[in-house]
């Protein structure tokens, strides 16, 4: 048996699950606008009280049950660096 990557069609739902980073663990649900996964993704995230931009990529997909899945991971060198909350100077 072979496997083959799953098939999304224009409005299609599917689920995001987050490896590493500030969203290890998060899972996200969204909509395929071209038949499609994303081949990357960037989310805010709030680390030590500030907002950052976290970068996700590297897609693995699959079909669980009739859902696709794809599992993201975090990309330290393309995401932005958290600041120091003692670098902030907001004391």
């Amino acid at each position: 048996m072979t496997d083959s990557a799953p098939v999304l069609k224009h409005g299609d739902e599917y689920v995001v699950f987050y490896a590493g980073g500030a969203y290890d663990g998060r899972t996200d649900t969204r909509i395929s606008t071209d038949g499609s996964w994303d081949d990357e993704l960037t989310v805010l995230a709030a680390v030590n009280g500030k907002e950052t931009q976290v970068v996700y990529g590297q897609p693995t997909a699959k079909s669980v049950g009739g859902q696709v899945q794809v599992h993201y991971t975090w990309q330290p060198a393309e995401s932005e660096e958290p600041e120091d909350p003692e670098d902030r100077n907001d004391r």
